[in-house]
């Protein structure tokens, strides 16, 4: 029977205490991480397009690493953009940094918002830990 570890980066214990939802949920060798968005531990949104995606992805490294994973084992990548896709050029490229050689899936979508003002994107990921290639 798999089971089932809530992933608490420091850092983000305000998000678990203050409103009831995990950064990550690891089930066996499967790690849930919830949707990610630039904003910095004090839960500021972090100003610029470059930034806010930069510290998206640091937000999805913090969880990753607690759980004893890397983007290596990321399998799946879902991202949602506010209203467009306008900055996807860098999006594309910050990401790029991030996923060097082990590509997950990916699926993008544009959305009306989110749930603070400012957010340009909320970026959500799925990693099996232990995985090698065939």
């Amino acid at each position: 029977m798999p089971t089932r570890k809530v992933i608490v980066p420091e850092g983000m214990e305000n998000i678990y205490d203050t409103y009831h939802y995990a950064p990550g949920i690891l089930v066996g060798d499967t790690l849930y991480i919830s949707g990610q968005v630039g904003r910095d531990e004090n839960l500021n949104v972090v100003e610029g397009p470059e930034a806010q995606f930069v510290q998206a992805f640091e937000n999805v490294a913090k969880v990753l690493s607690a759980a004893g994973a890397g983007f290596d084992d990321v399998v799946e990548l879902e991202t949602w953009f506010a209203d467009s896709m306008a900055d996807l050029k860098t999006f594309l490229a910050v990401k790029d940094r991030y996923f060097t050689s082990r590509y997950p899936t990916w699926t993008g979508f544009a959305v009306k918002g989110f749930s603070m003002p400012g957010i340009l994107v909320e970026i959500k990921c799925k990693a099996i830990l232990g995985l090698t290639d065939a």
